[in-house]
């Protein structure tokens, strides 16, 4: 289930949670987030390649690449079993913004998205199907979990993909982690 807290940037526990689908996408709206939910024109294996996962949700990638002029698409997949699977994380958990949109389908499993804007945090919950586009300069941070499992179509505007840059903030640490946020859920 997808979810939305959004609280002071100062006071992480004064929170409010949506699991609202449509309250979702029209409070990320507001700040210039398009958050959707996608399905693929076929059934997809569990070992399917990224050009079989592409063409499966071709018709939405089509879409927004006419939207927003994206040059490249790849599928990413992170296990638990990722001998790197903790730099990866420590390094997506640092406060950072990129000069492109963060763009992020979820085919399997799940991540957490913050975003800080103004004196608010909006922390995401991103599961399978859901699609969420980070407007480019939006600071932000992002938790794949302590044994991370997901597969995410990304789509860039650039050629150079993946490019951050860090605020140097440890805004992150006060927030929860991936983990603890869906163990409050339940």
């Amino acid at each position: 289930m997808s979810a939305l807290t959004v609280c002071p940037d100062n006071q992480p526990q004064l929170g409010e949670t949506t699991t609202d689908f449509t309250a979702i996408q029209t409070r990320l709206g507001a700040i210039g987030v398009q958050f959707e939910r996608w399905t693929a024109n076929c059934e997809l294996a569990a070992d399917a390649d990224q050009d079989t996962v592409i063409d499966a949700y071709s018709d939405s990638i089509d879409r927004l690449k006419q939207q927003y002029a994206f040059q490249s698409v790849d599928v990413i997949s992170l296990n638990p079993d990722h001998p790197d699977k903790a730099v990866f994380r420590q390094k997506f958990l640092s406060e950072h913004v990129h000069a492109d949109f963060e763009v992020r389908f979820f085919i399997e499993g799940r991540g957490l998205f913050y975003l800080h804007v103004a004196d608010k945090v909006y922390g995401i919950l991103c599961e399978q199907g859901d699609l969420i586009s980070v407007p480019a300069n939006t600071t932000h941070w992002f938790d794949m979990g302590e044994n991370p499992r997901f597969k995410c179509i990304r789509l860039f505007t650039t050629p150079d993909g993946w490019v951050a840059d860090f605020t140097g903030s440890d805004i992150a640490k006060s927030f929860p982690t991936l983990d603890q946020y869906v163990a409050e859920l339940s």
